[in-house]
């Protein structure tokens, strides 16, 4: 089983874990969500990651999805993993959104855990697009 981690400062992540089980449907076992919320400690995170990483069974690879590269919540997830030995079935992507996220939980269970990120990558960078709305001007009398 692969499952994905979603990791973020605030309530990003928890968000989007709704948004995406809206898109998916139902509930999806496999898809979690932490936040380093505000006000609360980076113990508390760091117990909060410990108590998902528990949850996932023994020999599963991993999808973690962080908001910022260098962010809190996504080195603490990492420093955490390592410390577990589970970095070696893991990758690893920063700067997520929905677009990546609900590429990634749609594709993950049918591509190799190396080749998600290019796809889910690629998905993501190609949604960003300005959207102008063109309005109509009255011809001139």
């Amino acid at each position: 089983m692969k499952y994905m981690i979603l990791v973020s400062h605030g309530m990003f992540a928890p968000g989007l874990h709704d948004a995406l089980m809206m898109l998916l449907g139902g509930e999806h076992e496999e898809i979690k969500s932490v936040s380093l919320r505000n006000g609360v400690s980076s113990e508390v995170f760091a117990k909060e990651v410990e108590e998902t990483l528990d949850s996932i069974k023994e020999g599963s690879e991993i999808i973690v999805c962080g908001d910022l590269i260098g962010g809190s919540p996504l080195t603490t997830t990492i420093n955490l993993m390592s410390q577990r030995g589970m970095l070696d079935k893991t990758v690893i992507i920063g700067g997520m959104n929905l677009p990546l996220v609900l590429t990634t939980a749609l594709m993950k269970d049918s591509m190799d855990l190396q080749m998600i990120p290019d796809a889910a990558l690629a998905e993501a960078t190609g949604s960003l697009k300005q959207f102008v709305v063109e309005t109509q001007e009255e011809d001139d009398i």
